[in-house]
């Protein structure tokens, strides 16, 4: 069986990673990052509307492309290595996923174009604090098709037009679609480690809430819907755990100490050969992923989960050891090395840290050994 991409899909890749060094590459990322462009970089997301790289993966009989999962995830590598200052993530794994996941027609057909076009913008607002989200102890409620609580951190809440919100409704979890200009709520914005994807926390108080999926089918969506952004993020990860084995390898070649480059010696050759250990363990799990999610295969919980485990932690050994091939500089505001840190750091607390992935992973394994 061939996990690689199609010859279509790697000139689709191709063709995005242009569009993105046009835009300037990290440019943007930089500009977020020093105040010249918040909460987002409007600029890009603008630009990303207009090329049609938002719908590319939205249905074609609402306004989008109607390329595959597959397709999105090789859009995802790309975004991963360029280190997107723009909510595509949660505008259109989680809001546009969960969307799709629901069945409701309507409701795409109301809300996909406006995603299309850039002006519909999402967030996936599920943790009320720190720890693990546990959807059988949720505070947030609806009742009465209103809901009332607080969410943090909400990745893109700063900027986003709408969430999807998991809250209780007559004791049972489901997930609920929220217009964030409706009177009732309100938003403070967090910081965090990679400022350049923005946070917030959201307050509910009584603010009109409509139902994603069917009526007692809440909780099977969400771990749906959580699968699928697992698998999407481990290819953003991957993206950017790639980009930092190029960006250690090129400045081996290029730094030279005692009259040779600094990658003869074989402390650096083992640093560098680690990382595309690491990247390649988590490539391979995620393609596995990737053919799971396309073909709603049984193994979907397990292949995501190891998809997920092992793009964190490719992602942030990359990052680490890019910044130890570069010295004392990979340190500094000059040098992009810390930039892929920040983000390495905060992909890895994304829907759930790596012990959340872990016990994840185990619990799916368990339940496939035991059937």
């Amino acid at each position: 069986m061939n996990f690689d991409y199609t010859d279509a899909q790697k000139e689709l890749k191709a063709s995005l990673r242009r569009v993105l060094e046009g835009a300037g590459g990290l440019a943007p990322t930089r500009a977020v990052l020093e105040g010249a462009e918040r909460p987002l970089h409007r600029p890009l997301w603008q630009t990303l509307a207009e090329g049609g790289w938002i719908a590319a993966c939205l249905p074609e009989a609402h306004g989008g492309s109607g390329l595959g999962l597959v397709d999105q995830c090789a859009l995802a590598e790309e975004f991963g290595r360029t280190l997107l200052p723009v909510p595509y993530a949660s505008t259109v794994y989680a809001l546009a996923g969960a969307l799709a996941l629901s069945g409701d027609d309507a409701l795409q057909a109301e809300l996909t174009p406006a995603i299309a076009s850039g002006a519909v913008i999402g967030c996936l607002a599920t943790s009320e604090g720190p720890g693990p989200v546990d959807p059988t102890r949720l505070t947030t409620r609806v009742e009465g098709g209103r809901l009332t609580g607080r969410k943090l951190p909400v990745a893109d809440g700063d900027a986003a037009t709408h969430a999807v919100v998991l809250a209780r409704e007559a004791g049972e979890p489901a997930l609920f679609l929220v217009d964030l200009s409706a009177q009732g709520v309100s938003r403070a914005v967090l910081e965090t480690l990679d400022p350049s994807r923005g946070h917030a926390a959201l307050t509910f108080e009584a603010v009109p809430a409509r139902r994603v999926g069917p009526v007692g089918g809440g909780l099977a969506l969400y771990e749906r819907l959580l699968d699928r952004i697992a698998t999407l993020l481990a290819f953003e990860q991957l993206g950017g755990a790639d980009a930092c084995l190029q960006m250690a390898t090129d400045y081996a070649k290029s730094r030279h100490a005692f009259g040779q480059p600094i990658g003869v010696n074989q402390g650096i050759k083992h640093k560098l050969a680690d990382i595309y250990v690491k990247n390649e363990i988590a490539r391979s799990n995620a393609y596995y992923a990737a053919w799971a999610v396309a073909s709603d295969a049984p193994e979907l919980p397990e292949a995501a989960a190891a998809a997920r485990v092992a793009a964190t932690e490719a992602f942030e050994f990359a990052a680490k050891e890019s910044i130890q091939t570069h010295g004392g500089i990979g340190y500094t505001w000059a040098m992009d090395c810390h930039l892929y840190f920040r983000r390495s750091r905060l992909l890895a607390l994304q829907i759930g840290g790596p012990a959340v992935w872990k016990e994840r992973l185990v619990r799916a394994l368990e339940r496939r050994n035991a059937a």
